[in-house]
């Protein structure tokens, strides 16, 4: 089992993001299908992912990431709203309260470490490659790189009202940040929705091959995740990744 390294917390001081801006490369951490390799590499270079019902144009750069890491955030993952992919649920990031910068209190509050964590897959990308995949979350033409300003000042930014532009930042991971994308809204603030199967095969299995956890562990963690629980078993989701497609 790969052990995730530790993030960084965010220095949100003025000199801090003056060292850090403008900004080359950043960990794009991903959380739902594009753990999965193959699925993040349709967004890269163009493609329709398998059991998808979109093709995507790719960004501008399509190299494949430089590199890539498990990495814990601090959070949890449900399922909500209609995919227009897989049908079923989409996978979002709810962080918590907004901690702002700094390091974390010591009791491990709310969406901080030592609260819920969930696993996630880390790429190191181009600022451009970053803001491309974001676009094309809202299927939206690649094309113009995105302001990360107030996330790396405030940990969070809202670039606009749709389900993944709000910018989380997670912290710092060998000097560079730790970005990930998710809704405006929290977790109690919207209906649950069981995610498809296509679509928790890709999660899963980019779980499996980035934190080395086995198959009966990543399907336990993803049939407790709401939107998933109560409508799927860890049997049904394990048995995911062993049947064919």
């Amino acid at each position: 089992m790969t052990r995730p390294p530790r993030l960084e917390a965010l220095d949100g001081t003025p000199e801090a993001v003056r060292r850090l801006t403008p900004v080359g490369r950043l960990w794009y951490a991903a959380y739902g299908s594009n753990m999965h390799l193959d699925r993040l590499t349709c967004y890269l270079a163009g493609g329709r992912p398998h059991g998808g019902l979109r093709t995507y144009p790719g960004c501008r750069d399509p190299r494949r990431p430089v590199r890539t890491t498990p990495v814990m955030l601090p959070g949890r993952l449900y399922f909500a709203t209609e995919s227009q992919v897989w049908t079923g649920g989409r996978a979002f990031y709810d962080p918590g309260p907004d901690p702002g910068p700094g390091p974390a209190p010591a009791d491990g509050g709310p969406g901080r470490p030592g609260a819920h964590e969930l696993p996630a897959r880390a790429y190191l990308l181009t600022l451009s490659q970053f803001s491309d995949i974001a676009a094309q979350e809202m299927y939206r033409e690649p094309g113009g790189d995105l302001d990360l300003t107030e996330a790396l000042t405030r940990g969070r930014s809202l670039i606009g009202p749709g389900r993944y532009e709000t910018l989380v930042c997670g912290g710092l991971l060998d000097g560079y940040p730790v970005l990930t994308f998710t809704a405006p809204w929290r977790r109690q603030d919207i209906t649950v929705n069981p995610p498809s199967a296509a679509y928790l095969r890709h999660i899963a299995a980019g779980i499996v091959a980035s934190h080395g956890w086995s198959a009966p562990r990543a399907a336990a963690y993803l049939a407790g995740c709401p939107g998933a629980e109560g409508h799927w078993t860890a049997a049904e989701i394990a048995a995911l990744l062993t049947d064919p497609p």
